[in-house]
């Protein structure tokens, strides 16, 4: 199993159903040493699958690496994205919800 496998199924095992109540996103992750994958928050649950979703409601652009430090709580969001190691599309707003869909170990 490669890194990045282990750091997607971490970030599903954290994936918080209570912070998805009510709620309908599709975040498209483009990760560009390794792929693409979305993932599909839809009332308290949460679906990954590699590739393209037709629609995304955000899109964030990083690297495996970048991944894997935002999922473990090494480095936050906002500090990804200062320092040009995250980028967004469309609705930025929404990648904010993601700490709290996704909480790190370190919270």
């Amino acid at each position: 199993m490669s890194d990045l496998d282990k750091t997607l199924q971490l970030m599903q095992a954290r994936f918080n159903p209570a912070a998805a109540a009510g709620l309908d996103l599709i975040f498209q992750f483009r990760i560009s040493d390794s792929g693409d994958y979305f993932v599909t928050v839809r009332e308290g649950t949460c679906t990954l699958e590699a590739g393209c979703a037709p629609e995304a409601d955000v899109t964030l652009t990083t690297d495996r690496e970048t991944l894997k430090g935002l999922v473990g709580g090494e480095i936050s969001g906002t500090q990804a994205f200062i320092s040009g190691r995250l980028k967004t599309g469309g609705n930025p707003m929404l990648a904010m919800k993601l700490g709290s869909l996704f909480p790190s170990g370190n919270k």
